[in-house]
């Protein structure tokens, strides 16, 4: 069992930046891949970012690269999304994601076991 708490989300002006953090308790954090999706009213629940257990290998959706910064502190438990550059279309709600058997697609919402309870985000023009 992996439990998730993020914190972080708020409002922000276009062009500034937030940085939501994601702390996990339960199962050795180290051995866990993580992931963070996000989903606007009417949406479909769309990937974001995910970072492997080490660290060391990560991925971006296109509509976020260059602009956000997935990393992990395993000594403490969390995983962290650093968004710069923010943009109206930015705005929803973020979620934090834990893949215990780091076997499939990483960019598919099935992939992941456990959920936080997301932040919201947003971003004015």
């Amino acid at each position: 069992q992996v439990q998730l708490a993020e914190s972080g989300g708020g409002l922000v002006q276009a062009g500034g930046s937030l940085r939501l953090s994601c702390a996990a308790s339960g199962r050795t954090f180290s051995s866990v891949r993580m992931g963070w999706f996000r989903q606007a009213p009417g949406k479909e629940r769309e990937f974001v970012a995910a970072i492997s257990q080490s660290g060391r290998l990560t991925g971006y959706a296109d509509s976020v690269k260059g602009r956000f910064t997935i990393s992990r502190d395993n000594a403490q438990n969390t995983v962290y999304l650093q968004m710069n550059s923010l943009k109206p279309e930015d705005t929803a709600v973020y979620y934090c994601a834990a893949d215990v058997r780091g076997w499939e697609d990483w960019t598919t919402s099935g992939a992941y076991d456990y959920w936080g309870q997301g932040t919201q985000v947003t971003v004015s023009s």
